[in-house]
């Protein structure tokens, strides 16, 4: 159910603000302190009992839903151990002004990250297909005075046309248009666009950087997408989850025959510069 609810109606008071300041705190190299945060997070996830909580997190206002969400639970309890390194190189490498693409934005953390630094005359396009986390990434939005942030509600895959799907409902950051892990139970049908398709329906003439989280089928969006799309298309930045396991195509190799360069390889992503 859409909770409409003005920001700050759950604004985090006692034991559970505390819990969340303290683990916003631990160093974010420190082992047992990753192993302190996760059970101080259990805990206050108990106490919560299904409430969201509104908070402010890489310059920007969310409302987050921890629980069948990581990505939800690590902004809000652990958000310095959320990516560091991808959004590090963003941080360096954009400029005011860039246009940048969230496809699988989730609630929204990338996409509003590069928005509080990024100034009034960036575009970014959020992309979500699952309609109740489409509606918390619409929230998050709308609760921030960027005016940058467009949330688009549908999957990027290598056709057109209305796809299936898979939900994971222990994590619905892992939902994916494969059948991957534990999905097989949930399906939905979803309007899906090519992303050269999605450029065009923006007008968009240039692209920074792009951030694909899509669970596996990154290879099939880019395979046509690099070979359709003219060079000035082409994004300068590309932070791609990393699919090996599951990629039909060896992707580091085909983005290599198109210029880019592995720029940095984390646990979780993989990320490529264009020359």
């Amino acid at each position: 159910m859409k909770d409409a609810s003005p920001y700050g109606t759950y604004a985090p008071t006692g034991l559970v603000a505390a819990i969340a300041r303290r683990t916003a705190s631990i160093p974010a190299g420190s082992w047992g302190g990753r192993r302190l945060a996760l059970f101080l997070r259990r805990f206050a996830i108990s106490l919560l009992r299904g409430r969201p909580l509104d908070v402010e997190r890489y310059g920007a206002r969310m409302r987050l839903h921890p629980y069948n969400n990581n990505c939800e639970k690590k902004v809000l309890f652990t958000p310095q151990f959320f990516d560091p390194a991808e959004r590090a190189v963003l941080r360096e490498r954009l400029t005011p002004g860039c246009v940048f693409l969230d496809i699988g934005a989730n609630i929204g953390a990338y996409a509003l990250f590069v928005a509080a630094f990024a100034g009034p005359a960036a575009r970014i396009v959020a992309v979500e297909p699952q309609p109740d986390v489409f509606d918390r990434l619409s929230y998050n939005i709308a609760q921030n005075p960027f005016h940058t942030v467009k949330a688009v509600a549908c999957a990027v895959a290598d056709k057109a046309g209305e796809l299936t799907l898979f939900i994971d409902p222990r994590n619905r950051g892992e939902s994916s248009l494969k059948i991957v892990g534990t999905n097989e139970g949930a399906q939905i049908r979803v309007p899906a666009v090519t992303l050269l398709d999605l450029v065009r329906a923006e007008g968009l003439e240039r692209i920074d950087a792009v951030k694909l989280d899509v669970e596996g089928a990154e290879d099939l969006i880019l395979e046509p997408f690099l070979r359709e799309a003219p060079a000035a298309l082409l994004p300068r930045l590309l932070l791609v989850e990393n699919g090996t396991d599951q990629w039909q195509l060896d992707l580091p190799k085909l983005l290599e025959g198109h210029g880019y360069r592995e720029l940095t390889r984390t646990r979780l992503n993989l990320v490529f510069e264009r020359a």
